[in-house]
């Protein structure tokens, strides 16, 4: 397969100025494709969860011809059916992985105008009994993976002169969660990722969305090996990330919270980060 786009997207010696009159900047997407005939979109963590449920709703809006991947071949099936899309099962983890769903999703799509990295596990529990591997899997799941996958995909994006990276985080990410101390930092570092690369690519007409959802009621929390028990705040379904996603791509946003009202704990540990430490360590 031959897919060799034009030369690679702005590095550190090549960073695009400021977008200028005429510049090409990021433009929402509205399931419309560069040909104007629908969009193609790849996305990551569709077998259950986020992923299945954003899915579905790219599915119900139409326009979008869909690449899913994920690890659990069933259930993947099961879903791009669902979704009248095409499974391309992976362990995103292995090396090469990322270049050879690349490769896979252009064949079959021609294109990419939007990728969205769904894919993500967890574990709970104190961090001086986290065993070695769990901490390899998360880095490698949350972040790596998903870094190694936008580096593959960006250049053909940045090439085409539009696109759309969605990067699905979790507000662990912006405040930190006691008794998820890898997790935390691996959205951290997400997060992180998606504000540099979102300047980085000013002026490509490619645009960076980071998702940030609260407690969703997935498998993700029976998967961590301790189930979500608290009362407050509620678990939100996955459909209502999947809405916040279709709006991020749809409107063209940087970041969105789900709920909107995470954004106030995040906003209170950047201005007064002892008031919240203390409130954190008190009220868990």
């Amino acid at each position: 397969m031959s897919h060799a786009p034009s030369p690679p997207g702005p590095s550190n010696g090549t960073r695009p100025a400021p977008a200028a009159a005429g510049e090409r900047c990021a433009a929402p997407l509205t399931g419309r494709g560069r040909d104007g005939q629908g969009g193609a979109a790849l996305v990551t963590g569709a077998s259950s969860g986020i992923g299945a449920a954003v899915a579905r709703r790219l599915a119900a809006e139409g326009g979008w011809r869909l690449a899913l991947n994920g690890r659990d071949v069933t259930r993947l099936e099961q879903v791009a059916a669902q979704a009248g899309a095409i499974a391309l099962p992976a362990d995103l983890t292995r090396p090469g992985a990322d270049r050879r769903l690349t490769d896979l999703a252009l064949d079959r799509l021609g294109q990419v105008d939007l990728f969205v990295a769904g894919a993500g596990v967890g574990w709970a529990g104190d961090f001086t009994g986290m065993p070695a591997a769990r901490i390899d899997e998360i880095v490698g799941v949350d972040l790596l993976a998903t870094v190694h996958l936008v580096r593959a995909l960006l250049p053909h994006m940045v090439a085409a002169g539009s696109g759309r990276i969605v990067l699905i985080g979790s507000l662990a990410g912006s405040v930190g969660v006691r008794g998820e101390a890898v997790y935390s930092a691996a959205k951290a570092a997400l997060g992180a990722f998606a504000d540099s690369l979102r300047y980085e690519l000013r002026g490509t007409g490619v645009g960076v969305s980071h998702v940030i959802p609260g407690v969703v009621d997935t498998p993700f929390f029976d998967r961590r090996g301790i189930p979500y028990t608290r009362s407050w705040p509620r678990a939100v379904p996955a459909e209502r990330v999947a809405d916040a996603v279709h709006a991020a791509v749809l409107h063209g946003r940087d970041e969105v919270y789900v709920p909107g009202w995470l954004r106030l704990p995040a906003r209170v540990r950047g201005a007064a980060p002892g008031l919240y430490r203390r409130l954190a360590a008190r009220f868990g």
